[in-house]
């Protein structure tokens, strides 16, 4: 028998929506609305490149040099983007969830993240994919259920499909994080850039996005209008932070939602978005897509 590099592949339908999920990772392979693919994605008998649609846990983007203090002890976590000397995106990549139910418009799986190299806690993160009227929605459990504090995080990677140089793009961020321009790390939370400004829908032309922006008050939503649709990704109050990417080859953008800015573990701009887990507590959050 051959396995797909990411597993058993697990379908939802309902009405004009589909998806598929993954059981490595829980990866949101693909979302269509009525046949059609909204996301930019990988084939089944692929791997994921670009973090395409990975669930980002327990912490999203950077920790710079892999290293970061926590209740008085030092960590050092692999290195896992080699150029910028980063730890990139937690612990989740390459990780076998567990399936927990699966209908015909829901999937849940679960997964737990025990202590490791640069890691002292034990986590066990629940993900759940349903379809519904309204589209896609994505709930996210994680409890800390081993008998030490632990530091925590969670954003998802889901690329848009999209013609960049016509889409036109609605954010909601007032505020953009000013990162050193060869690592990515942060300086300091800033007015959002003119720029990186799309509280007034425009086409994203030729603007570049590798961008962690905040600024919002409470839950917030933004707006694709591409290739004949208007895709909506919202995220509730507990996701702050979008981290915006455009794709070197202008056929999608990545958007992030996060609970924290990059870097979060370390002292800084971002250090307060650190979410803390006692034992036996758990953090909560909920996202998802609209379509027309």
């Amino acid at each position: 028998m051959t396995l797909n590099p990411t597993g058993t592949q697990f379908t939802i339908t309902h009405g004009r929506f589909a998806a598929v999920v993954t059981e490595v990772g829980a990866t949101l392979r693909s979302l269509t609305f009525d046949g059609q693919e909204v996301l930019w994605t990988f084939a089944e008998n692929e791997a994921p490149s670009g973090s395409m649609g990975r669930q980002l846990l327990p912490w999203p983007n950077r920790i710079r040099d892999g290293r970061y203090t926590f209740d008085g002890e030092s960590y050092q976590l692999p290195i896992t983007e080699v150029p910028r000397t980063t730890a990139l995106h937690g612990l989740n990549d390459g990780v076998a969830w567990q399936l927990v139910s699966h209908t015909a418009d829901e999937v849940i799986l679960t997964s737990r993240y025990y202590p490791q190299r640069g890691w002292n806690a034990v986590l066990e993160a629940t993900i759940g994919h349903r379809v519904g009227d309204d589209g896609l929605t994505v709930s996210v459990e994680v409890t800390n259920v081993g008998a030490t504090r632990a530091p925590y995080g969670y954003g998802a990677h889901p690329y848009l499909a999209a013609d960049l140089a016509t889409a036109e793009l609605t954010l909601p961020f007032a505020q953009e994080l000013l990162v050193d321009p060869e690592r990515l790390l942060p300086i300091s939370i800033a007015e959002v850039t003119a720029e990186h400004d799309f509280r007034e829908t425009r086409v994203i032309g030729d603007t570049e996005f590798d961008t962690a922006l905040t600024g919002v008050d409470g839950a917030w939503e933004l707006t694709l209008t591409t290739l004949g649709r208007t895709v909506t990704l919202w995220a509730d109050e507990t996701l702050p932070w979008g981290q915006v990417f455009t794709q070197p080859q202008r056929k999608a953008l990545a958007v992030e939602p996060m609970t924290c800015g990059p870097d979060a573990f370390n002292e800084g701009p971002t250090h307060e978005g650190l979410i803390v887990l006692e034992p036996g507590a758990s953090s909560r959050s909920v996202w998802g897509f609209r379509v027309s």
